[in-house]
């Protein structure tokens, strides 16, 4: 999922369940309709490509590196904000079809996902 900095979804992709999301993170990013000034990702996005690609676009990575990779520049003061998609996820998580994703395809939770979100951006 990609969120703005109000905390509002943007774009989402599904991956299997068995799947890193990692691979469904620069599909996602080219969804955007610009380019964002930072990329910011918890450590399970840290990937040398994923970071590069970031850097290509013209954005700015706020991904820490994993704990046996040597430090890079991640300023602690825009990574804070990671906590914006928790709490979007918390709030689509109040809708019972999600949080349990009764839906049994893809095509249909995703359904659900997009309602749920398209509701949580007018209340926001």
């Amino acid at each position: 999922m990609i969120a703005d900095s109000l905390g509002r979804a943007i774009a989402f992709r599904i991956a299997p369940g068995q799947a890193h999301e990692l691979p469904e993170a620069i599909p996602l990013l080219e969804k955007l309709p610009g380019v964002p000034a930072w990329v910011v990702a918890d450590r399970g996005y840290t990937s040398h490509t994923f970071r590069a690609y970031i850097w290509s676009i013209g954005a700015r990575p706020a991904i820490p590196p994993q704990r046996h990779e040597a430090p890079v520049a991640c300023p602690d003061w825009i990574y804070n904000n990671r906590n914006v998609v928790e709490r979007l996820w918390a709030r689509l998580k109040e809708w019972r079809a999600v949080a349990t994703r009764y839906e049994k395809t893809a095509c249909s939770f995703m359904g659900v996902l997009c309602l749920a979100a398209a509701i949580d951006w007018i209340r926001h």
